[in-house]
């Protein structure tokens, strides 16, 4: 019935269009037909137009589940090769209570050398935030940043841009300038750890010359890129302003280094501070690099890597124990505080800190 159904209508269209009425015709529908004419019209575009969004959404998918499976990969590697009854005799050895105490100390220490350094720049570039109001903000930001460090300073840029009624862009500036003098802290650290380790001056030299180059782009103020808006807050500070971030910065870089550092202590993986100077620094740096979520896996392959020689143990499977056992203790307690503070100042402190910072830009002049 339905064929002869479509076959009957098709001949109407036929005498129809033979007497120049074609235009009232209304086209026909091949979805109630299971046959020729409904695959037909598939293979016009219907199916590869919902193909389209799916694969890219399955892309997106896979994009963000990377960083999770490069990390367990990346920890099974390091924990399969090791002697776990000496792993777990590691971590049997350790004061839990001091331990977690001490995680939770390092994060709020860290929360406020990081706002203090960080605030300096916002008000110069965005608007005249309060030191709590950003401590509140920079401890709610640790929740996203579980995903990775840069995922973090996006929500804080986004927020800053939407409570002050800032251009994104122009908050995006501001924190290159926060990027900048993180990064001239590093370079001064490298520096200096260069000829205490008896390496050559040419290492500092170079590190140097690099900073060096910057401030001179800085002092120079191309026009095209000093008048893009994304650029503008790092000309705008300009050199004078990069160094008093880059000096503010400096107990931020303190404390990390030393939250980097001594937890290896704890598990009797005693490095000196010359060696500290030269390998910690490369640790901090690849832990924020976004390439697994709180650097999980990264952090402790490259431990293993630069750190054994300092390990206690007598054979080589205690060391790497040792230093496993340590690195995965430290990022899980980060973790957990850092996501309890989260947590909480996300959704009891910022909604506040929103709202007052929407009506100070509303009472703002225009």
């Amino acid at each position: 019935m339905a064929h002869r159904t479509v076959v009957g209508r098709a001949r109407s269209v036929h005498r129809l269009r033979g007497r120049g009425d074609s235009a009232t015709v209304p086209p026909l529908r091949s979805s109630t037909h299971p046959g020729p004419l409904g695959a037909a019209r598939s293979r016009d575009g219907d199916l590869p137009a919902r193909r389209g969004p799916l694969s890219s959404r399955a892309a997106r998918r896979a994009r963000r589940a990377l960083p999770f499976a490069l990390a367990v990969a990346l920890v099974a590697a390091v924990l399969g090769r090791l002697d776990h009854g000496a792993f777990l005799a590691a971590l049997s050895r350790v004061d839990a209570p001091l331990f977690g105490a001490s995680a939770a100390l390092f994060v709020l220490a860290l929360l406020a050398a990081d706002t203090f350094a960080t605030v300096l720049v916002y008000r110069r570039s965005i608007a005249r935030v309060a030191f709590r109001d950003f401590f509140v903000l920079r401890g709610a930001s640790y929740l996203p940043s579980l995903l990775n460090h840069h995922v973090g300073q996006a929500f804080i840029t986004v927020f800053l841009s939407r409570a002050h009624g800032v251009p994104l862009a122009r908050a995006a500036g501001a924190t290159l300038v926060v990027y900048a003098s993180w990064l001239g802290c590093l370079l001064l650290l490298g520096a200096l750890a260069f000829p205490a380790n008896g390496g050559s001056l040419a290492g500092s030299a170079l590190l140097l010359a690099a900073g060096a180059l910057y401030l001179a782009l800085l002092a120079l103020r191309p026009a095209r890129l000093a008048r893009t808006r994304l650029l503008a807050p790092l000309f705008e500070a300009g050199v004078r302003g990069h160094l008093v971030a880059l000096a503010a910065r400096v107990p931020h870089l303190v404390v990390l280094f030393a939250g980097t550092w001594l937890p290896f202590w704890f598990f009797d993986v005693r490095i000196p501070l010359d060696a500290a100077l030269t390998y910690i620094p490369i640790l901090m740096v690849a832990v924020t690099l976004p390439l697994t979520p709180q650097g999980f896996g990264t952090r402790d392959v490259l431990a293993a890597a630069l750190f054994e020689g300092f390990a206690a143990g007598v054979t080589r499977e205690e060391r790497l124990a040792a230093i496993a056992a340590s690195t995965t203790a430290w990022a899980v307690a980060l973790t957990l505080v850092e996501a309890a503070l989260g947590l909480a100042l996300l959704r009891v402190a910022l909604p506040r800190m929103e709202a007052k910072g929407a009506a100070e830009a509303a009472q703002e002049p225009a």
